[in-house]
């Protein structure tokens, strides 16, 4: 009996026995695709167990290494983004919007640890070599002894890895890779899935580390089966606005460090440039104080990072108000402007709400509450918060604050850059940092009426 077909969607790998123009589980639209199997499976059920398989070699705990060995490629925000360098054998994700700079980053970091002391090979799928020999040229990187290759036949590639022993592999990009062996067409669910497991497994098989290039959907994830992201030791996204010239790599899983770790880089006409004190840069085209402008001490991965948020408050013209959300949740959002109306009596009916973080930056911890409230606030009563103040705090639905955790290391980040006051909830363990002054409080509306005045 033939076996029926089995489909998955694409964008969050559920399976389903049938096509069809909606997934039921994300309500995505065609992303449903036919998984081809990856074998035919054994011929009959008496072959089944009627063999042993080879016997696997067991290592004692004790022999391990404490630590894995790493390579550093001298750019700072690289390796701090990788957790401190580059792992032997390690399989690393790299996924971003179209031209936001992936093949740019990945040629200069080849280059970096090229020289080094590393072999490394760059294949691209998507290029020709005289192209990317021609984006060499224009980033002073022809004197690096990269080797490359054109090519998407993942046999001939692995073939030619094994005869070149690299320590360290580019595959540009994962979706243009084919195996043979699968009937399916380049970028399908069942080619994706096999091309990464088979550079995964040689990965670790040979000591080799391993770089897979991954195509986002207009969603932001990678493209293709999650199963992906579950087979790689590291998933980095590259972030950024193309009306900025800044950009984030974010690790969003890793292994070998701590995720949510980021590393903030500049475009130039040379490529991409590290920034090593991203809150300088993100508050550099801050002005005179402004209705609807607030600065967050805000910490990201390890690192504590000072950026601005800004607030648009205007009667709406429509019946139902907008609001609209550029680099924060929108579901918090609309949070903290129910328990601003609910809890502290300051309505927003019949207005609409733009928020926006600048320069392109996404923030994603609870922290940054407190810090969009008083945004909200302000620029609702067209009163601005002094320029020297950051605030941080988490708002519960009760309307009470929350402390964030590292609150020292915010106000140090603070006091660096020349803030001198701080709004932060009331903490059980006292203490500061000296040159900022404290403004502890206990409630949403004890905040608004003792910043804003009584409502």
């Amino acid at each position: 009996m033939a076996k029926e077909p089995s489909f998955t969607c694409t964008a969050c790998n559920a399976a389903t026995t049938k096509w069809s123009g909606r997934c039921d589980t994300c309500d995505a639209w065609n992303t449903i695709e036919e998984v081809k199997p990856l074998s035919n499976g054994p011929k009959s059920k008496k072959s089944i167990g009627s063999g042993r398989g080879k016997q696997i070699t067991l290592t004692d705990l004790a022999t391990l290494e404490p630590e894995p060995p790493r390579t550093l490629s001298g750019v700072g925000e690289l390796d701090r983004t990788l957790g401190g360098g580059l792992v032997k054998a390690s399989a690393i994700l790299v996924g971003g919007d179209p031209g936001i700079g992936k093949s740019t980053l990945l040629l200069q970091a080849a280059a970096r640890f090229a020289r080094n002391g590393l072999k490394v090979l760059y294949v691209s799928g998507e290029e020709s070599a005289a192209q990317i020999q021609m984006r060499a040229r224009r980033l002073g990187l022809t004197e690096s002894p990269v080797k490359l290759a054109s090519e998407t036949n993942l046999r001939d590639i692995l073939t030619t890895l094994e005869a070149e022993k690299p320590d360290f592999v580019i595959i540009d990009s994962i979706q243009t890779m084919w195996l043979d062996t699968v009937e399916a067409a380049p970028g399908s669910v069942s080619q994706v899935r096999s091309a990464a497991h088979e550079l995964t497994t040689f990965a670790k098989t040979n000591g080799i580390a391993v770089v897979l290039v991954g195509h986002v959907t207009k969603d932001g994830q990678i493209a293709g089966p999650r199963v992906v992201e579950h087979m790689v030791d590291t998933v980095l996204y590259f972030e950024g606005e193309r009306g900025h010239q800044f950009r984030i790599l974010r690790a969003v899983k890793n292994r070998f460090g701590p995720a949510d770790e980021i590393g903030v880089f500049e475009m130039t006409g040379k490529g991409l440039a590290e920034v090593k004190n991203p809150s300088a840069m993100f508050l550099s085209e801050r002005g005179d104080p402004a209705p609807g402008s607030v600065v967050f001490a805000g910490i990201e991965g390890s690192r504590p990072m000072l950026c601005e948020f800004q607030a648009l408050v205007a009667p709406s013209p429509h019946s139902q108000p907008r609001r609209t959300v550029v680099g924060w949740d929108g579901s918090r959002l609309a949070m903290i402007l129910a328990v601003l109306e609910s809890r502290a009596g300051v309505p927003f009916t019949g207005l609409d709400v733009y928020l926006n973080v600048a320069g392109g930056l996404r923030v994603t911890e609870p922290a940054a509450d407190l810090a969009v409230a008083a945004a909200l606030i302000s620029a609702r009563e067209d009163a601005a918060l002094p320029k020297d103040c950051v605030v941080f705090g988490e708002i519960s639905l009760s309307g009470g604050l929350r402390p964030a955790p590292q609150t020292e290391n915010r106000l140090k980040e603070a006091s660096k850059l020349g803030f001198t006051s701080a709004i932060t909830p009331v903490r059980a363990k006292r203490g500061g940092v000296s040159g900022v002054e404290l403004r502890e409080m206990n409630t949403l509306l004890h905040f608004v009426e003792q910043v804003f005045g009584e409502r």
